[in-house]
């Protein structure tokens, strides 16, 4: 009887590890001094002391990031000091941002503070053009 619920376990497990979708998440409780450098979504709620360079980054708003973000797709609602470099970027009302953004499509919520300069991407990341609907106009996003 034990033996057959223990040896389901195993197995009722063993799918989700073989999805191949990975998600890092640094909790409010954690405190990192260092780069970070992810291939996988990362959500961070904790407070950072470095760069960070991930495929998808989620800020929480108690989150503090004192260093450089690039990523392909970016929602801070936290404090960041630092450069924001992103494909796509998500400012939210409870987002404090001392630094440049760099993005190709940017929303901002009512609320948010940015002191910094906003710039569109000319290039992406690997030194190509920015992908874009258009030819050369930027996009901007202001949500209510």
């Amino acid at each position: 009887m034990f033996s057959k619920k223990h040896a389901a376990t195993p197995r009722q497990s063993a799918p989700m590890a073989s999805t191949g979708s990975t998600f890092s998440v640094i909790g409010s409780d954690v405190t990192i001094k260092g780069d970070i450098t992810a291939s996988a979504d990362l959500h961070i709620d904790g407070q950072i002391e470095g760069d960070i360079a991930c495929a998808s980054l989620v800020q929480g708003e108690s989150s503090h990031i004192q260093g450089a973000i690039s990523a392909e797709s970016a929602r801070i609602g936290g404090a960041v000091a630092g450069s924001i470099t992103a494909r796509e970027l998500v400012v939210l009302q409870s987002a404090r941002i001392e630094g440049d953004v760099h993005y190709d499509t940017l929303t901002i919520e009512q609320g948010a503070a940015v002191e910094g300069r906003f710039a569109h991407r000319e290039t992406g990341s690997a030194g190509e053009p920015a992908l874009s609907d258009d030819d050369s106009e930027p996009k901007l996003h202001i949500a209510s």
